[in-house]
């Protein structure tokens, strides 16, 4: 703009009326006032609305309490029931008929193989004994006659003095008292057995623990009438105790196991068995292993008949985890565990688990190795879902617990 033109401008702006000038500034004043107010007005609420949306985001984003689960116990002690038996058992019948003359031995006593237990008065067998000894006796007299018979005839043979037929016949009849003399013997023996029985022994080392005879009962050893049992014995230096073992821990049950048995009316006492033999096959019915252990018992505390709770140590075979039951989740996909993957992210992975302790449970396979495993998760976790940890102790392995 030239020298000129600028005196024209300054010219025309002196030439503008006060008043007007006034107005012209107020508007602006009033302009750069509502422009405050505006900015004043957007800026907080912008802020708000970036600090709830950050404060939202913040908020979506679940805060959990991981824990490292503890491992489980390489071998698991499982509490069955079990009912002592003695390792010899068997009822003591009489062989012979009579009368009891005598018993020895009453319930409760400790006897030894071969004792005598009681006497029966067989006066029948007695006089049969002695008719079989006349019997024999004669038979044997015959015999000899029968025997002079024939050496003579065989004698005279060789003179012509008697036919061959006779000589024949003398052998003949030697023959035949030879077997009868035989027969008669067999008869006296089998006799002499049956009067053996009048005395009744035990078979073995033992305890009767049942008699149920007396003095002049009538004995019947089964020919024609009931047979009654007249004692019971059993051998109690050693117990069978005898378990049903659940098919899981099956074939872990190796013989040479060590178990324990507790009682009852031994409180706080422990009886050392040991694992002798299975049946080596499932009942289809309990899916039961049947398993014998057999228990030492020198001083004869231990009574057949108890019951008694056998606890095996089992072992495991593979490395088990303990977690709390907070950290299960049930859902369609079947029984998982949401774990603290790469990121703070969670990760829900399928377990299998094992035994249920009440507030803890045994995890068989899942899990690996050195997880966070995130507790009491919200129901709406996802694989993938972004979470805030908070690490806490592991829970403390649980006490055996018995299976029954």
């Amino acid at each position: 703009m030239t020298e000129t033109e600028h005196r024209q401008v300054q010219s025309s702006a002196s030439n503008v009326p006060p008043k007007r000038r006034r107005g012209t500034l107020l508007l602006f004043v009033v302009l750069v006032i509502v422009a405050i107010v505006v900015v004043a007005g957007i800026v907080p609420r912008r802020r708000a609305r970036a600090a709830l949306k950050e404060e939202t985001d913040e908020l979506a984003i679940p805060t959990v309490r991981a824990i490292q689960p503890s491992h489980g116990a390489p071998a698991t002690e499982i509490v069955l029931p079990g009912n002592m038996q003695a390792f010899k058992d068997a009822p003591i019948y009489a062989r012979t008929n009579g009368y009891l003359k005598k018993w020895y031995v009453d319930i409760g006593g400790r006897v030894k193989a071969g004792q005598l237990l009681a006497e029966i008065e067989t006066p029948e067998v007695d006089q049969q004994l002695g008719q079989a000894e006349a019997d024999l006796n004669t038979a044997k007299a015959n015999l000899n006659l029968s025997e002079i018979t024939a050496q003579r005839y065989e004698g005279l043979k060789n003179t012509d003095s008697v036919s061959k037929q006779d000589v024949d016949n003398a052998e003949g009849d030697y023959q035949a008292k030879k077997a009868a003399v035989a027969s008669a013997l067999s008869n006296f023996k089998r006799l002499q057995e049956l009067q053996s029985f009048e005395k009744i022994y035990a078979p073995f080392d033992g305890v009767i623990t049942a008699r149920n005879t007396d003095i002049g009962h009538l004995i019947n050893s089964g020919a024609g009438g009931t047979q009654q049992e007249l004692f019971h014995i059993a051998s109690i230096s050693t117990l069978r105790v005898y378990v049903n073992i659940p098919q899981e821990y099956s074939a872990s049950a190796k013989l040479g196991l060590h178990a324990d048995l507790t009682l009852s009316q031994f409180p706080g006492r422990r009886f050392t068995g040991e694992l002798v033999r299975t049946a080596d096959a499932i009942d289809p019915a309990t899916r039961t292993l049947l398993a014998e252990i057999d228990v030492r018992n020198p001083t004869g505390e231990l009574l057949p008949g108890a019951y008694t709770e056998v606890h095996l140590k089992v072992p495991t075979g593979a490395e088990t985890y303990i977690l709390p039951a907070t950290a299960l989740i049930f859902r369609s996909q079947g029984l998982q565990v949401a774990l603290v993957g790469s990121g703070d992210k969670a990760q829900l992975v399928p377990i299998t688990i094992g035994r249920d302790f009440g507030n803890q449970v045994e995890v068989l396979s899942g899990l690996p190795n050195n997880s966070l495993v995130i507790v009491n998760p919200p129901d709406s976790l996802v694989t993938g879902e972004q979470v805030r940890v908070v690490t806490g102790e592991p829970p403390a392995p649980p006490k055996a617990q018995g299976i029954g």
